[in-house]
């Protein structure tokens, strides 16, 4: 049998198979696997009557794409983001402490970045919006529905007292906290319960070369469970601490009520108890690789978050009790807490670039991004991303219920110091882009006589050698993201100290910060600090929009949807109300369809993955028991395992554990182009490396009229790698060997390709 596997953007199964006439074998809406309609009945008839492996296609890109509303998940891309940096620490074998430690910071992290967003909501709702919005005359009457909060419009309504009215306004931040408690676990449900095989049948002995053989590596079912709990709780005391700050501030001035001051001071301890409680559940043990842990902590899971709930509901009551005399002037206590939030970020990721140095030097690895310190900057990027999000939100909202009548005092300072160094960030990278857009002008221009060789042109169409010489300059940017990320990370970590230090020293906004400077000094502070705002509410809008697009337009999929794809593709083990992972069903659903078929059959298959459906391939047959694995071949093309997993996420995808499948499964053969930003050769080290990289297809495959192209011959570059005959004769190649009756050609047959080239 020959199982495809489709990638990025998605496929039918009438194309995969290249038959109308498909029919579902096994599987559901969102993922199944499909034949030709004459090949239903294949494995029943005699052996004899079959001339040709059967083709199954697995078509999973429902997982991925859907509606236009699941471009709301980008508003969950910092959870995501940190994710990504727990799976992207460097190889280390015997440090088992300092990977732990490494786990914990990057938690951690994600436990701060849950913080963020619900203090951007509770910024929103209850400083801007219920506190000096509500408690401003002019800007109340601006807002008619404001009008009930307003102790002037309301004639001191029962809702005007400033408790009541941030009780009121706490319902918001504590409905984003249930959806994100809700999307998590009815996604985890859809996607990720499904139970990996039962390895006890067939025990492996533990290599430590890849954690992706572990039985349990695709089923982390308790932490997910432990760490929604936790950041459910964290969500809620968050909203707590906002509310009970503020009344609890008013009991403890001289001549207070002693009463509440009291009630006050316990609710204190209490959140404190809570707040402990929660980073105690994130800092236990990580994720259970080596079994199947099939224990949800379903009492941890479920009083934490209750117990966090009547905290705030108590907390709301004591908030709304009448106190004569308390109005709402000046802002709530913001930049203290996001001030804190930063600062706590700044020494998580700070600490985490210590720790992956230190398992980086134990275990060095060239082709690693960043000399191994990709997680810490792709942990500083989505600490950023939470930044800028939050302040977006802030800032637009102010700007949308006060303009420019200065009539409340707007969000926090920081917020202000972190949009204005924005249009900063953004110079660097276009300083940044330009070098590499000089960098691909010039590596074009060297391709042109590398193409003419390649093709021995005779009589040469410069236009057509500049496309296609192009083509190749622009794949090789995709090598260029750890410069990217790095100096984004880097340029990020500084101009966001510089804003906690300028907001902090100064306690006002860049502008009213720079009002006695020099007028060259104060006009590029107010501009920074205008266009700081207006940018990132348009980034916003246009992140979200953007996002939108690529769920509905199959070519912008392609454009942005490896990076998706790989953000997804790892399990929710740092941040539980990430985007789910969809290789926690195609993986179990690829190694049962495998598994199975071979024990009914007692037959061979090659399992044959495009781009990202060459990692989910790997990744299925690393969960095969080592007796299925032997009897089936890998045949991928387009296929990022290297060039992406294998430079970003080393500890999986690393030399030694690509080098590790390519001796178990039967054989392994990949193919690739030139003119492709995402695919590339495996570069497996030793002899092994031309026995699995084919030399690279040429693309377009003919440079001018041929007989066998009478017409022009486009540029395929990631796609279509079906339509090169080299991809036919690595498959017939493959199912050669696989034949029980052809033990010659079994055993040449993936060195044939490199003799030949030779």
């Amino acid at each position: 049998m020959e199982l495809l596997v489709h990638g990025v953007g998605g496929s039918t199964p009438e194309k995969m198979l290249n038959d109308p006439r498909t029919v579902r074998i096994t599987g559901d809406d969102t993922a199944a696997v499909f034949r030709r309609a004459d090949d239903v009945d294949a494995d029943t008839g005699p052996d004899e009557q079959r001339t040709a492996p059967v083709p199954e296609a697995y078509v999973w890109c429902n997982l991925t794409s859907g509606n236009g509303t699941r471009a709301l998940w980008l508003l969950l891309l910092p959870f995501m983001v940190v994710n990504l940096a727990h799976w992207m620490r460097p190889a280390a074998h015997g440090r088992v402490r300092t990977v732990r430690l490494y786990g914990l910071l990057v938690r951690l992290a994600g436990l701060t970045l849950t913080v963020l967003l619900v203090g951007a909501a509770c910024e929103v709702a209850l400083d801007l919006t219920a506190w000096q919005c509500a408690g401003t005359p002019a800007c109340a009457e601006r807002h008619s529905w404001l009008g009930f909060l307003s102790p002037a419009a309301s004639d001191g309504g029962w809702w005007s007292r400033p408790g009541r009215r941030l009780a009121l306004a706490a319902l918001l931040p504590t409905a984003l906290t249930g959806l994100l408690w809700y999307l998590s676990h009815r996604t985890w449900r859809a996607y990720e319960s499904q139970e990996p095989m039962d390895p006890t049948a067939e025990p492996e002995k533990e290599t430590g070369r890849t954690a992706l053989n572990r039985p349990g590596f695709w089923y982390g079912r308790r932490l997910v469970a432990r760490l929604r709990a936790a950041h459910t709780a964290a969500g809620l005391l968050t909203v707590a601490a906002a509310v009970g700050t503020a009344a609890a501030r008013f009991d403890r001035e001289p001549g207070g009520p002693a009463a509440l001051d009291v009630i006050g001071r316990l609710l204190d301890a209490a959140l404190v108890a809570g707040v402990i409680v929660a980073l105690w559940v994130v800092c236990r043990r990580g994720r259970s690789e080596r079994r199947l842990d099939r224990e949800p902590d379903e009492r941890l899971a479920r009083l934490l978050p209750l117990g966090a709930l009547a905290l705030l509901v108590l907390t709301l009551v004591y908030a709304g009790w009448e106190r004569p005399g308390w109005t709402s002037t000046g802002r709530l206590q913001g930049d203290m807490t996001f001030g804190v939030i930063a600062l706590g970020q700044g020494v998580l990721v700070i600490a985490l670039a210590v720790v992956a140095h230190v398992l980086y030097r134990a275990l060095p690895d060239r082709r690693a991004a960043m000399r191994g310190l990709a997680g810490p900057a792709v942990a500083m990027l989505a600490c950023a991303l939470g930044g800028v999000m939050s302040g977006g939100v802030s800032q637009r909202v102010s700007d949308w219920l006060d303009g420019t009548h200065a009539t409340i005092d707007g969000p926090p300072v920081l917020l202000t110091w972190q949009a204005s160094v924005i249009p900063v960030l953004l110079l660097v990278l276009l300083v940044l882009c330009a070098r590499l857009g000089r960098r691909a002008v010039r590596l074009a221009r060297a391709e042109r006589e590398a193409v003419n060789h390649d093709y021995r042109v005779k009589a040469e169409d410069a236009a057509h050698t500049r496309r296609i010489a192009r083509a190749r300059a622009m794949a090789t940017l995709t090598d260029q993201g750890p410069l990217v990320v790095a100096v984004t990370s880097a340029a990020t970590l500084l101009l966001g100290a510089g804003a906690l230090v300028g907001a902090f020293a100064t306690e006002a906004t860049p502008g009213g910060a720079a009002a006695h400077a020099y007028a060259f000094v104060r006009g590029a502070a107010e501009t920074a600090q205008a266009l700081g705002s207006w940018l990132i509410g348009l980034g916003f809008i246009l992140f979200v929009t953007w996002g939108r697009r690529a769920y509905k337009d199959p070519s912008a999929r392609r454009t942005i949807g490896i990076l998706w794809d790989v953000g997804t593709f790892w399990p929710r083990a740092a941040h539980p109300f990430a985007p789910p992972c969809y290789a926690e069903r195609a993986v179990p659903d690829l190694t049962w369809r495998m598994a199975t078929w071979t024990q009914t059959t007692r037959g061979r298959l090659v399992i044959s993955g495009h781009s990202q459906g060459s990692v989910l391939a790997a990744a299925a047959a690393w969960q095969l028991p080592p007796s299925v694995r032997k009897r089936v071949a890998l045949l991928t093309y387009g296929s990022p395992i290297e060039r992406l997993y294998g430079r970003w996420f080393p500890a999986h995808f690393g030399p030694d554990a690509l080098a590790a499948l390519h001796r178990d499964v039967d054989c392994w053969r990949n193919l690739y182009r030139l003119t492709d930003p995402i695919g590339g050769p495996v570069r497996l080290p030793g002899d092994c490396g031309p026995a699995v990289d084919r030399t690279p297809l040429k693309d377009p495959m003919a440079y001018g009229r041929a007989p066998a192209h009478p017409l022009p011959a486009p540029l395929l570059g990631h796609s279509d790698y079906q339509a090169d005959p080299a991809f036919a004769e690595e498959r017939e190649l493959l199912l050669g060997r696989l034949r029980p009756d052809v033990p010659t050609q079994r055993l040449k047959a993936c060195h044939q390709d490199f003799e030949q080239t030779v």
